[in-house]
């Protein structure tokens, strides 16, 4: 069985109608989450009365006032639960690091000069050279004269030491 392909201008006009009804139904829900939300806000905070003398009014502000410390002292102690909480977690996670260990990836290979890689080390502004031997001093060898009688020929040293030996032995 062989499908048959669909045109670009069918397939455009499909994705088109699609979009249009993922449109209605984007702007159906928003109207859904507004009308719910001035659905809870009439049943929990309802409209209170303003009308009264200005103790009435200042009585109002006191318990509106005191509602709005409560609500903040709340606010606040959850966000230090929740500070704790994430602390705890963040110990944690460091503790299983440690217990399981960082693996280490196997290092490749790379040719390299040394000048290069203190080039990629450093960026191209430093300018390093490795050519060590460039700062070495300059150390110029001095020859030794060796006296050359004690090169000489080596019969007469025997000979000397022969002449020695009999003069030790006489006395």
């Amino acid at each position: 069985m062989s499908e048959k392909k669909m045109t670009s201008s069918r397939r455009h006009h499909l994705k088109s109608l699609i979009l249009q009804i993922a449109l209605g139904w984007l702007e159906q829900e928003k109207k859904d989450i507004a009308a719910a939300k001035e659905a809870y806000m009439s049943e929990h905070c309802p409209a209170e009365d303003m009308s009264g003398d200005q103790n009435a009014l200042m009585e109002l502000c006191k318990k509106l006032n005191a509602a709005i410390e409560k609500i903040d002292e709340e606010r606040y102690d959850a966000e230090a639960k929740v500070s704790k909480a994430d602390k705890e977690l963040e110990d944690l996670r460091i503790k299983v690091v440690d217990l399981v260990g960082v693996k280490k990836p196997a290092l490749k290979k790379v040719r390299m000069s040394a000048d290069s890689m203190l080039q990629a080390l450093l960026g191209s502004k430093h300018k390093v050279t490795m050519d060590l031997r460039s700062n070495l001093k300059q150390v110029k060898k001095e020859v030794k004269e060796e006296p050359t009688e004690a090169v000489g020929d080596w019969r007469k040293n025997i000979e000397d030491k022969a002449d020695r030996k009999k003069m030790f032995e006489s006395s």
